[in-house]
């Protein structure tokens, strides 16, 4: 009969066998085993990502093989449920493989489509998920940085840059609604109409920090507005409480006291201090010039960041209950960037069953794409970026539509926009002067 000490010996023993392959890859090791549940893979046009769903922590190990090339782990003392099947596979994976090493491990191997570095770690139970065993495949060669966009003629204005950040994605899925509506599915719902109506304004673009549903770092996101030069970041999220009467949008920007924390740590990362967008590189300055600068810049971004979201907030207010009458503010992780103005969305609370049902609702999300688009293209027309189709034509461009809100009529609207009611009602084809909240009204160009 072996000793508690024996016992422990050997524990040991085991465990230095594995330090080689878990510290060239960089995995990590857990103390205890567990089932294997289920096995799901995310692919984005970054990495791809694969979680096991485990019932508690594990003891694992991951190490390379060659010709051909693949990524083995080895789960210890846990089996796969009977029936189960290996999950599709895309991204960087050819071919997912399941079976056991010895008496008691799982082994799942990875055939590789392309050179890949893994990382791997484990989360706790969170909401209504249970541990996971994550693991991310990156390629070896990194992708070049996105370019920014540009759609202007040399000698011509160029579009004003909208990034567009669907929240959550992939093995996030954000908030539940009541019957099951995950918010990670509306937000790209709402973020495609967002970006389909921003390309068909003239003088705008947008782009979208994910496409798909797969996960994208928090940092990741901000990071891709900054390296295509965005005028200005949105990300799109459905708010949740723990009472289901809460209710109304609401739009937050950055926290003063957030913001001077990122100051500290933008300064502290070398590899910041030449990528300004704002063209000044803080390289070359010392400490005290550099804080100075950053913080002129910084200063500049909140300014514009609280202008469009008090003009998103006005015109959310127009179609619906707002949760708050002010612009709110919070230390978000994707509100950070320091040069570019940047606003974060609750379009409605998933958690309230009235406004789930709205959120499923594409009539009801291309309102709120509406409002939403209103609201930059206003801030746009009062603070057009410099070389911009709307520092050309200030003075020059109408609104092309309008959002009908509580209590207008067709004369309040056609005095907004310096037209006239009959011909509202013309480019409309009205056939009385009673409006719909909500509705989207085209306006006349003169």
């Amino acid at each position: 009969m072996q000793t508690s000490a024996s016992i422990k010996s050997d524990r040991l023993a085991w465990l230095a066998r594995l330090v080689g392959p878990l510290a060239m890859l960089g995995c990590v090791v857990s103390a205890h085993a567990a089932d294997i549940r289920a096995v799901r893979v995310w692919a984005s046009p970054d990495y791809t990502r694969v979680v096991f769903d485990v019932s508690g922590p594990v003891e694992y190990k991951l190490f390379d093989l060659a010709n051909p090339d693949r990524i083995v782990l080895d789960i210890a003392g846990s089996s796969f449920p009977e029936g189960f099947s290996p999950p599709t596979t895309s991204g960087l994976l050819k071919s997912v493989r399941v079976g056991h090493q010895g008496k008691s491990d799982a082994r799942v191997v990875f055939d590789l489509g392309a050179d890949v570095r893994p990382k791997s770690f484990l989360l706790a139970p969170a909401e209504k998920l249970g541990y996971r065993l994550v693991l991310d495949f990156y390629p070896k060669t990194v992708a070049a940085p996105v370019k920014k966009i540009d759609d202007a003629l040399p000698g011509t204005a160029r579009k004003v840059i909208v990034a567009i950040d669907a929240g959550h994605g992939g093995e996030d899925p954000g908030s539940i609604g009541a019957t099951g509506t995950y918010e990670k599915k509306i937000t790209l719902a709402i973020a495609r109409e967002l970006k389909r109506e921003i390309d068909s304004e003239p003088g705008m673009t947008a782009f979208m920090t994910r496409d798909g549903d797969y996960f994208i770092p928090l940092a990741e996101r901000y990071k891709k507005a900054r390296e295509a030069r965005a005028d200005l970041f949105v990300s799109v999220h459905a708010d949740a409480f723990t009472s289901s009467e809460a209710r109304g949008s609401s739009v937050w920007v950055m926290s003063a006291r957030g913001a001077t924390s990122e100051a500290a740590r933008w300064l502290a990362a070398s590899e910041n201090r030449a990528d300004l967008v704002g063209g000044v590189s803080l390289d070359d300055k010392d400490d005290q010039l550099a804080s100075v600068l950053l913080d002129l810049q910084q200063g500049a971004t909140m300014e514009a960041s609280n202008a469009v979201a008090g003009q998103v907030l006005a015109a959310m207010r127009r179609i619906g209950p707002t949760h708050k009458n002010y612009v709110e503010r919070a230390n978000f992780i994707v509100l950070r960037s320091p040069d570019v103005p940047s606003i974060l969305i609750e379009t409605a609370f998933i958690s309230n069953p009235a406004e789930e049902k709205r959120l499923n609702s594409p009539s009801e999300r291309r309102k709120l794409a509406d409002a939403v688009l209103d609201g930059v293209r206003n801030y746009f027309r009062t603070s057009p970026p410099d070389g911009t189709f709307f520092a050309a034509n200030i003075g020059k461009d109408r609104p092309s539509r309008h959002v009908v809100g509580r209590g207008e009529t067709l004369a309040i609207i056609a005095s907004r926009h310096g037209t006239s009611v009959s011909a509202l009602r013309a480019v409309n084809k009205l056939a009385s002067d009673d409006l719909l909240v909500g509705a989207v009204l085209k306006v006349p160009n003169s």
